[in-house]
């Protein structure tokens, strides 16, 4: 292990933690899965899950993202909860042979949210409904489970835990801040508050405060007395005396704690704390936290190891941790002290881990997979599909079980450098650019200078590349995926002609929840990750969308008072501006900034996001603002500016058309950057214009490629820069410029985008274009698919169903009875810069 620990304690990996940059030729990949069973993640952390890899999504379902899974006592089955964009579903995989034997589907509403228990003797099991606000109950009779009927459970129960006995199953109730404790023998359930939760972080925005607690996962003491219920809002884990039905204390513990899992043999509790990426060891008879293990990779790594499943050895002497962020699981000696021995690679976000009973195998669910891949027949604003889910970015990452026999200490080493390799956590085999690279503008380091003193970061909402730019000329584009062409993008296509042409950019999102978390603070953590799909399937399950504030549990790192890019500007006292990031109001006498940070530095006459009021309003309250900047000859260092109505809304009758939704939006960023162009402050700017998330469009690449710009007179180059970037890419960009060192591991690790930028400034200016497309078009009732989007809610970013929005807006494009081209099958391979149109 002496080469392993070597690794973590590379002093370089700790210098480019805060922010070296160190030149290594850059390799030339693309984000997806591959047909050797490996796969690139959106962010260019490779994929190389250890054992055997089975697959969980199916044809007819596809619920394919694994978020609870249980161990039957004898090991023989696995029960597995999964998740999907219509319809949830219970798997049961034989462990011998490693098949589904078995699935049970849930179509929205009805629902299934990751707790899953067995009982003691392997005759029935249990598993939380979640919004349907329920346990279900089966009876095995050794191979299938039979449904019987719920326990009625309110609150949304989450984890859950039967005591040794298995008399008694306590619920976590998430949406409650309290536990069920629940007598099996009578069905009679007694609700225990977990207690009061200290959010450091309160919600500021209209609407219901959310519970602080947020109690996610339970575990029993080993003499059944006892359950503890980890907060997951907070940094807490509650006691309950299963007995009195009464709270029995609190242990303060790590950020936003969720696994719970206690050692069979020695009285301790093991806690996952998944945004301080710690371990807490509580002593079960002291009820106090006997000492913490750190899972940071490498010596001065931030957070993003996102631990978020537990198990332990039947001899008591190992801890396996699942690191959803890390996509590996970390192994960890028990004695002494406690020390991780090593880790092994798994797929994309690992969910759960077991051990079986003998102690020589782990069973591993990945709800993510092995990636996306292309989704040329995929989610387009017009037009309808046979299966659109299955081409729909949520629900095309299949979900994937690694069965993983227990390594030798010399496998495990080999497995240590191969998730050491994967994620770039030496310096050795850091993505970086050369010596001679053309991007000296850019600082190397965290404090250098740079000719670049403002930073203006745009943010609009949901296109693919190929959706916009698939037709520009130039670049890696599939013309016939191109639905906005120069009719009614002709700014964004006309910039990325004259600066630079970015054809291998991904959002690291799937969707609008995280996409906004990864778009400001280098991460979305397992609240957001696991969430999300309940509030966004069709219909919902019980959970509202409260990813953009007001909601201390959606705050990734260890300080959620200091999680996003403006509480780090605010820490270093950087000016910055806000026009619409993180704002709950829809008009602008309502405006209301959700992060404590947003409060003092918002513009309140700039709308959020409301796709009843035009781009053409907002841009204009920019403007004003600008001018003033301009007048005093002052500008603050970063702007940000929400730019939304690239969304649309779909063919409702009476809104206005996609294209003129488009056009409105594109016009709208053309203005911004013809003021900066003309303005005193061009020669020292930088924009950086990107998609929060690419869940809305077809790209022939990867589901996640997306429309992305850097405008600046360093960036009027006019070439195609096909380095492999991504959305903590422009953070890490943006950071190095204003000298802030990286939010997350994720970011720490990106490739700055260095190769768009030249030596020397061309100080040429930008004139908009209005576009030829109307502004102001409206759908008619003779629009494709003009009923459904009437029933779609538009007044919340991606709450109408994502594959149904993109069939309409894909028929008013296209044409009512316009084909799809055939899907392609070429993830994972060297990305190509000739131009196919």
């Amino acid at each position: 292990m002496q080469r392993r620990m070597a690794l973590l304690a590379l002093p370089i990996a700790a210098m480019l933690a805060v922010g070296g940059v160190t030149a290594i030729a850059v390799t030339r990949i693309v984000a997806g899965p591959s047909s050797d069973g490996t796969g690139v993640t959106p962010n260019g952390w490779r994929l190389t899950p250890a054992g055997r890899q089975v697959e969980l999504a199916d044809q007819v379902y596809w619920a394919d993202r694994p978020d609870g899974q249980a161990l039957s006592p004898d090991g023989r089955t696995l029960l597995i909860s999964s998740g999907g964009q219509s319809t949830d579903s219970m798997k049961v995989v034989d462990t011998a042979s490693g098949k589904v034997v078995q699935t049970i589907p849930y179509v929205s509403p009805e629902a299934l949210f990751v707790g899953v228990a067995w009982s003691p003797d392997g005759k029935h099991a249990y598993a939380s409904a979640g919004g349907n606000n329920k346990v279900r109950t089966y009876t095995f009779d050794g191979q299938r489970l039979t449904e019987g009927t719920a326990i009625p459970v309110p609150g949304f129960p989450v984890g859950l835990a039967i005591a040794p006995d298995g008399r008694t199953l306590v619920a976590a109730e998430n949406r409650a801040d309290a536990a069920a404790v629940i007598d099996l023998g009578t069905g009679a359930v007694t609700n225990v508050p977990v207690g009061t939760c200290d959010v450091v972080q309160p919600a500021t925005g209209p609407g219901p405060t959310p519970p602080q607690c947020q109690p996610y996962g339970v575990a029993f003491s080993r003499n059944g007395a006892t359950a503890y219920v980890s907060n997951w809002g907070e940094h807490s884990v509650s006691l309950i005396d299963v007995r009195a039905h009464a709270p029995a204390g609190k242990v303060q513990v790590g950020t936003h704690p969720n696994a719970l899992i206690v050692n069979p043999l020695r009285p301790e509790l093991y806690v996952a704390n998944g945004d301080s990426d710690t371990i807490s060891v509580i002593d079960t008879g002291a009820k106090a936290v006997s000492r913490t293990l750190d899972l940071a990779p490498y010596r001065g790594a931030p957070e993003g190891s996102n631990p978020n499943a537990l198990a332990v050895a039947p001899d008591g002497r190992t801890l396996y941790v699942a690191n959803a962020g890390n996509n590996d699981v970390d192994v960890i000696s028990l004695e002494g002290r406690g020390r991780i021995a090593g880790m092994i690679p798994t797929a994309w976000y690992p969910t759960g881990v077991d051990v079986a009973p003998d102690g020589r195998t782990l069973f591993v669910e990945n709800a993510k997979g092995l990636g996306a891949g292309p989704n040329v027949n995929g989610p387009n604003p017009t037009k309808a599909t046979a299966t659109p889910s299955s081409q729909y970015v949520a629900s095309m990452m299949h979900g994937t079980l690694s069965i993983v026999p227990v390594p030798s200490s010399d496998r495990l080493e080999r497995f240590t450098e191969q998730v050491v390799s994967n994620n770039g956590f030496d310096e050795r085999d850091k993505v970086r650019v050369p010596d001679d690279a053309s991007g000296s503008v850019i600082p190397r380091r965290v404090g250098e200078e740079s000719p670049i003193k403002h930073v203006i970061y745009v943010v609009k909402e949901n296109r693919t590349y190929d959706q916009v730019l698939g037709s520009l000329g130039k670049g890696n584009g599939a013309p016939g995926l191109n639905l906005f062409g120069e009719e009614s993008a002709p700014n964004i296509r006309g910039l990325a002609r004259r600066f630079v042409t970015l054809d291998n950019f991904y959002a690291n999102a799937e969707v609008s929840a995280d996409g906004w978390n990864w778009s400001t603070a280098a991460n979305a953590n397992t609240y957001v990750q696991k969430t999300f799909t309940e509030n966004y399937s069709n219909p919902n399950r019980g959970r509202g969308y409260d990813f953009e504030g007001g909601n201390y549990a959606t705050a990734p790192n260890r300080d959620p008072a200091d999680s996003y890019i403006w509480d780090r500007l605010h820490g270093h006292n950087v000016p910055f501006r806000n026009y619409g990031f993180w704002d709950t109001g829809t008009v602008p006498a309502i405006v209301a900034p959700t992060a404590p940070n947003l409060v003092g530095t918002t513009d309140l006459n700039y709308p959020g996001y409301n796709l009843g009021i035009t781009d053409q309003v907002r841009i204009a309250e920019w403007e004003r603002e600008f001018r003033a900047f301009e007048a005093q000859g002052t500008l603050p260092s970063v702007e940000f500016v929400r730019l939304p109505n690239d969304h649309t809304a779909g063919t409702r009758v009476g809104a206005r058309t996609p294209r003129a939704y488009v056009a409105d939006n594109d016009l709208a960023l053309g203005r911004l950057v013809q003021d900066v162009s003309h303005s005193r402050f061009w020669a020292s700017t930088a924009i950086f214009v990107v998609e929060d998330d690419a869940q809305n469009g077809p790209d022939h690449v990867d589901a996640h490629r997306t429309e992305a710009l850097v405008i600046s007179p360093y960036t009027q180059t006019g070439r195609v820069d096909s380095t492999f970037y991504s959305t903590v890419s422009m953070l890490r960009t943006m950071e190095l410029i204003v000298g802030l060192r990286p939010m997350t591991q994720f970011d720490a690790a990106a490739t700055p985008m260095l190769n768009s930028f030249a030596r020397r400034p061309n100080l040429r200016t930008y004139d908009a274009v209005t576009p030829s497309q109307s502004l102001t078009e409206v759908n008619t009732a003779a629009a494709p698919m003009a009923a459904q989007s009437a029933a779609m809610n538009f007044d919340q970013a991606d709450a109408p169903s994502a594959p149904a929005l993109n069939q309409a807006i894909w028929q008013s494009v296209k044409g009512a009875w316009s084909v799809m081209p055939a899907p392609v099958t070429t993830a994972g391979q060297v990305a190509s810069t000739d131009t196919d149109g």
